[in-house]
């Protein structure tokens, strides 16, 4: 039998790395969308900075070949639990089926790559507003 616990927290992780997909896949539809219906929000220069950091992270990944640190410790957690990787509950079996397919490792480098690039574009045509600089107390 598996050890709950471990699988709850390999389900968490799992929900996690989906909002980190979710943030970054769907930031840039947000952002284009936003800019055709003038929704300032999305020229936010801290939402921004994120999502392209978000996106970087993920092609510097690919470009070194590092196993994404989410992935590895779900996995982790799901041996700790006793259950193979990626299988499981109702959760991780079409959280699993999102996220993860196989692939060549350069169609990963290239798709990540080329989506890295449609962000940097959309600084490019959606400009973002300057960030706010604090003002030092001291």
């Amino acid at each position: 039998m598996p050890d709950q616990f471990y699988l709850f927290l390999a389900n968490v992780v799992l929900v996690l790395h989906a909002g980190v997909v979710l943030f970054i896949v769907g930031g840039l539809m947000l952002i284009l969308l936003g800019a055709r219906r003038q929704w300032q929000w999305v020229r936010n220069g801290a939402f921004r900075v994120l999502h392209l950091a978000a996106i970087a992270y993920v092609v510097a990944q690919s470009w070194l070949g590092i196993v994404c640190p989410l992935t590895d410790l779900e996995q982790s957690l799901r041996r700790r639990a006793g259950t193979p990787a990626h299988e499981g509950d109702f959760i991780a079996f079409w959280l699993g089926k999102l996220l993860f397919f196989q692939a060549q490792p350069w169609v990963f480098i290239a798709a990540y790559s080329a989506f890295a690039l449609a962000v940097a574009y959309s600084w490019v045509i959606v400009r973002p507003r300057p960030l706010k600089r604090r003002a030092n107390i001291g």
